[in-house]
């Protein structure tokens, strides 16, 4: 049986756990401040490097074997593409409307936090307003949905499946998705302090669990990382839809 791993990496790691676990750690922490030390300086440079560093794990890591077993393949269930377009689009209105409904359009509410780092000029409208709005959206849904569904629902959760199985290791993946993206929100870095949101952050990382596990359910029904990327995608075009107008 063909190894998951180029010959180079088996004289130091197995494909399995404790792999895992070596991704995560490397790739993970550095990301975690990346994007703290980001929401601070207004600078975020780094970011589009650590997503490239997320999806180009898998071709550095792997042997062709590798990439198929984690779902770098064409999908099986294509009929499951269009549904998880649109199981994205809805998992980000519904978190759009957890926000406003709990928090208005405080900085409390995670879209607003987060929009702040898109720089929507006040008052732009219009034609202005379309363009950035589509310039935004693009990028959020290649870089992002690439580099971290190449890494987590790929890399890493199939690292974990082979020591642990498909459920344990999509708990796995999920929560250090989650854990990730309180960078993003929860610990957040408002009139030159920071400042941690404890409820705020508990309902935005279990919101990203959640979001998590259903990527995790769209790369099996379509038996492709196709399907997790696309569900992905959908969910940042429509957060960005949200930022962009219903929030602005």
């Amino acid at each position: 049986m063909e190894n998951e791993l180029k010959p180079f990496w088996r004289k130091f790691f197995g494909f399995n756990w404790k792999f895992g676990l070596f991704l995560i750690l490397a790739v993970c922490i550095p990301r975690f401040l990346l994007v703290l030390n980001a929401n601070e300086t207004a600078n975020y440079r780094y970011i589009g490097l650590i997503m490239l560093v997320s999806a180009v794990a898998p071709f550095i890591f792997l042997s062709k074997t590798g990439r198929k077993t984690i779902g770098l393949k064409k999908p099986a269930g294509k009929s499951w593409l269009c549904f998880a377009f649109i199981l994205g689009l809805i998992l980000s209105a519904m978190l759009y409307a957890a926000g406003v409904l709990l928090y208005g359009h405080s900085v409390e509410n995670w879209y607003i936090y987060i929009g702040k780092s898109y720089n929507i000029p006040n008052g732009i409208a219009g034609n202005d307003k379309l363009v950035m709005f589509v310039i935004m959206s693009v990028t959020g849904m290649v870089f992002s949905p690439v580099g971290e569904e190449l890494f987590f629902r790929g890399i890493v959760h199939s690292s974990f499946a082979k020591s642990v199985g498909n459920f344990t290791a999509s708990l796995i993946d999920s929560s250090a998705f989650a854990l990730t993206h309180l960078s993003h929100f929860g610990l957040i870095f408002i009139n030159g302090k920071w400042n941690f949101l404890p409820l705020p952050a508990l309902i935005w990382v279990s919101g990203m669990f959640a979001v998590s596990m259903v990527f995790d359910l769209c790369r099996t029904k379509t038996g492709s990382l196709w399907g997790a990327i696309i569900c992905h995608a959908a969910f940042n075009l429509g957060m960005i839809y949200c930022i962009f107008y219903p929030l602005n």
